[in-house]
């Protein structure tokens, strides 16, 4: 009986050995694994739409989502609210206005040339 222990305890440790040295089929380290980070499909270039909150993915992370990254995509959607919400009141002001007899263009002023 104690053979056999001896035995199979050589076997587990060539086995093992075999594993860690030699294991491997490229020969070489693993490759390094890019970490999940969110990639950030909010446009910076225009105002976010529909779409881009519907198509909108966080990589999973040990407990469930990196805080930091929906913060910043929370923060962005505030933000992108905020100015919508500030636009709509002023654009109604605006309507407001002309309906009350003074007309006022919604048009942006034209520079004038310094």
């Amino acid at each position: 009986m104690f053979l056999f222990l001896v035995v199979a305890l050589a076997v587990v440790v060539a086995a093992v050995t075999l594993a860690v040295v030699g294991g491997g089929e490229g020969g070489g380290p693993l490759p390094e694994a890019a970490p999940e980070r969110l990639q950030d499909p909010l446009p910076l270039d225009r105002p976010v739409g529909r779409v881009d909150v519907e198509n909108l993915r966080f990589p999973l992370a040990a407990r469930g989502y990196r805080m930091s990254d929906v913060d910043d995509a929370l923060s962005r959607l505030g933000a992108e609210l905020a100015e919508r919400d500030s636009r709509i009141a002023d654009l109604e002001s605006a309507l407001a206005g002309a309906r009350s007899g003074g007309h006022v263009s919604m048009e942006k002023p034209a520079q004038e040339d310094q």
